[in-house]
């Protein structure tokens, strides 16, 4: 873990180690938390961030779905994220903003008063699977879990306890020597990997699976397919088969984390040549070229995390 200074924890700027909760919180016990990862850039020395506001909406979007409200205004929160980037002195950041259900109930529906925690972290991540994946490939496996079926949970909302399915197909790709793992859907169609959204090339075409199949439609997801289409890419939503990805021209994953990685190897099989194919390299020029000038972006996708607040954080000092 790369700690950085200080966190902020239900209104205040706390430092690092003491941003704490009680260990009889509702969310520790049952799962009952929403969180976002957001990446900022260094753009010629200037923090960006990507598409923040995109992601403070999925986690309000998500709290909902859940039935509980979160006491800020994503306003509030974007500011925050300002601030912490700047405080902790960061010029690209990994942001972890959280809301979860508190200390004051132990019952598995929870009481209409528990209180809702809210924390954002800034910290340093650097390539999720590793700089060697980014360029060489990363070796994937398709997992012996499935992602979970329609109406059991919600799948396409970013809760904690969503994440202990990813916990058991990541695991198991570790303990057989993979770098990750894949899920299949309820009905055998692929779905994700364990954090990551999955896109093969097929044809020169870019084919990915659908909502439908028990993802989370992530936002990067959603920016390679918004690029891909304006860099003429034909983009297909649609169920595939597990022996389809063994017969692919090129693998990628997808995720704030993750960015754009390519997958040299499924089950041990090479997928094209086993390295980065030609299309995964051009999608990720274009894609990390936003936050080096080289992509125009014309989504207005970044944001600059500027000091707001620069005459309260000064009267008030680094920490509550």
């Amino acid at each position: 873990m790369n700690e950085t200074e200080v966190i902020w924890y239900n209104g205040e700027y706390v430092r690092w180690h003491e941003a704490t909760t009680h260990v009889l919180s509702h969310a520790l016990h049952y799962g009952s938390s929403v969180f976002e990862g957001i990446r900022v850039y260094d753009q010629l020395g200037t923090p960006v961030g990507f598409r923040v506001r995109e992601h403070m909406e999925r986690l309000f979007n998500s709290a909902k779905v859940y039935r509980f409200d979160i006491p800020y205004d994503i306003d509030t929160l974007l500011e925050v994220c300002s601030q912490l980037v700047l405080r902790n002195g960061l010029s690209s950041a990994y942001l972890r903003p959280i809301a979860f259900r508190g200390y004051g109930s132990l019952g598995v529906a929870p009481k209409e008063d528990l209180p809702i925690d809210v924390s954002i972290a800034a910290l340093q991540w650097g390539a999720y699977l590793g700089e060697e994946a980014r360029e060489q490939g990363a070796r994937v496996c398709i997992s012996s879990w499935n992602r979970v079926a329609p109406n059991t949970i919600p799948a396409g909302v970013k809760a904690g306890g969503n994440y202990l399915s990813s916990q058991l197909i990541s695991m198991e790709a570790h303990r057989l020597g993979f770098d990750e793992g894949i899920g299949l859907a309820p009905d055998g169609t692929l779905s994700e990997g364990a954090g990551e959204n999955l896109f093969m090339v097929k044809d020169n075409v870019l084919i990915t699976p659908p909502q439908a199949a028990s993802i989370l439609a992530g936002i990067t997801r959603d920016s390679v397919i918004r690029l891909a289409h304006t860099m003429g890419i034909e983009v297909r939503e649609m169920a595939l088969s597990r022996e389809a990805i063994y017969l692919a021209d090129e693998l990628f994953f997808t995720g704030t984390a993750a960015e754009i990685t390519p997958i040299g190897s499924v089950d041990d099989l090479d997928i094209g040549t086993g390295r980065r194919g030609p299309l995964t390299e051009k999608m990720q020029a274009t894609f990390f070229g936003l936050f080096d000038g080289t992509t125009e972006d014309r989504f207005g996708w970044l944001e600059p995390m500027e000091d707001g607040d620069k005459a309260t954080r000064e009267a008030g000092g680094a920490c509550a």
